[in-house]
């Protein structure tokens, strides 16, 4: 959230800004600015009597359980953690619901987004120590009763072969039936062929436990550079808590490594194993979950086509150019499953 990527439509309506103001205690608001990095929710920066806030409409979760991760945001802040914790309205309530839509508000938090690619070792290592930091905290939350707790054994569902086929096929269809020739139609339908080799090539190095390895617990959900803050080198806030859920640490660990530093259609190795190398120093993950980890998501990756179903099934077209990075990435990444892996377990 910086100036930088600030926009000035859409507007929250004039009636719904002024009914959230008096709910959160805002006082006269003097502006608002729309927010364009999100790609779910909507964000605006809110400039009013009582300070400068992040208002956000929340469209993409329920309200259950919005309210109960924003309660965990608040333990998070009260543990120092870089997180803004949501403010409250004169009730004591957590969102506000006004206009149709449900709303959440949180103190201003300065910075910048940085690609991870962009960001120094040292600043790449420190925000795997971070991650690590969260993880704790989340458990600490739920240790409060703020969060459920967690079940003993997770299982994770391992596509077949043969089901990632059919959707690509269906994709196909799509393309041709709903496109109309564009580049992006071309090349969609090229990459699904190549798809289709690559499954049939690599099929038999998926994994094969629907238990993952290593601990789980409660994790964000989406940390990436969208979702962080960074003043005077360091990071200032971890964002956009909607994906709160209970996962093997080993995934989100290798997640968050793949959309900081997968950028390109290649991995930065040397970050790569900066960054468990910092996680791993606070939270110490075994090399057998990692690797777990990361194979796992290689084949989520290589059997999930969730842009195209984006492009063809919902007429979405926002996340087209992901797909054509993630595309290339994984590649790069099949072409050198090893290495990857090495890199993960070195940290």
């Amino acid at each position: 959230m910086t100036d930088a990527t600030v926009t000035s439509s859409p507007a929250v309506p004039d009636v719904a800004l002024a009914e959230l103001a008096s709910i959160f205690g805002l006082g006269e608001v003097r502006e608002q600015r729309y927010l364009a990095d999100g790609l779910m929710n909507a964000n605006w920066q809110v400039d009013a009597q009582a300070g400068v806030f992040a208002l956000k409409w929340v469209t993409d979760v329920s309200l259950d359980r919005l309210v109960r991760n924003l309660r965990a945001l608040s333990s998070l802040a009260a543990d120092g953690l870089p997180v803004s914790a949501p403010v409250a309205t004169a009730s004591g309530s957590l969102i506000a619901e006004v206009g149709g839509g449900v709303w959440c508000l949180f103190p201003w938090v300065a910075g910048t987004h940085v690609r991870g690619v962009d960001l120094s070792l040292f600043q790449v290592r420190s925000l795997g120590a971070e991650l690590g930091r969260l993880h704790e905290g989340l458990g600490r939350a739920c240790d409060r009763g703020l969060l459920p707790a967690t079940p003993q054994t997770l299982t994770a569902d391992v596509t077949a072969p043969e089901r990632a086929v059919e959707k690509s096929e269906r994709l196909s269809i799509a393309a041709g039936e709903k496109g109309n020739r564009s580049p992006f139609d071309v090349a969609a339908t090229v990459a699904l062929e190549q798809r289709r080799a690559l499954l049939d090539q690599h099929a038999d190095r998926r994994p094969q436990d629907a238990v993952p390895r290593g601990r789980h617990g409660w994790t964000h959900g989406d940390v990436q550079y969208r979702n962080l803050l960074w003043a005077d080198g360091e990071l200032s806030a971890v964002l956009d808590w909607d994906r709160v859920g209970v996962r093997p640490y080993a995934e989100e660990v290798v997640r968050t490594a793949q959309v900081q530093f997968g950028v390109g259609g290649v991995f930065d190795l040397a970050r790569v194993t900066a960054f468990v190398r910092g996680y791993r120093s606070v939270v110490p993950l075994e090399t057998s979950a990692l690797l777990d980890g990361v194979r796992r998501l290689w084949w989520k990756r290589m059997t999930d086509f969730w842009q195209l179903e984006f492009h063809y099934d919902r007429g979405d077209f926002s996340f087209d150019e992901l797909f054509t990075s993630d595309e290339a990435l994984l590649h790069w990444w099949t072409e050198r499953l090893d290495q990857v892996e090495d890199a993960f377990a070195a940290g």
